[in-house]
């Protein structure tokens, strides 16, 4: 079977996103697709797990569903697998549990 007529082995949740969603798990050696172009996989990845849709060197922000998920901690190459090992969440809490259980804005977020 041509990689043109294989089933898309991995998402592209929104159009802003740099990385892409693997539908089924996947296997170092595999060819898939990215943004219509063949890659072959360096890593085993799991169903569900993240795959770079390009080159990403250290300090860039990943996105996922058009939001910002975490930034990169070590280079990464189309097709790498996303994951802690390379990537470092930038959470950040905008609210915060009160003493009385209610949720408040942090005071660096109150207008």
């Amino acid at each position: 079977m041509s990689l043109a007529s294989q089933p898309a082995s991995l998402l592209l949740m929104s159009p802003e996103d740099n990385c892409l969603i693997a539908r089924t798990a996947l296997a170092s050696g595999d060819v898939v697709a990215i943004d219509g172009l063949p890659v072959t996989l360096a890593q085993n990845i799991h169903i569900g797990h993240k795959v770079a849709r390009r080159a990403l060197a250290v300090g860039d922000k990943v996105l996922r569903y058009g939001a910002l998920i975490g930034s990169i901690t070590a280079p990464v190459a189309i097709g790498e697998h996303i994951h802690t090992h390379n990537l470092a969440s930038d959470y950040i809490p905008t609210f915060t549990l009160g003493q009385d259980g209610h949720h408040f804005l942090d005071k660096d977020d109150q207008a």
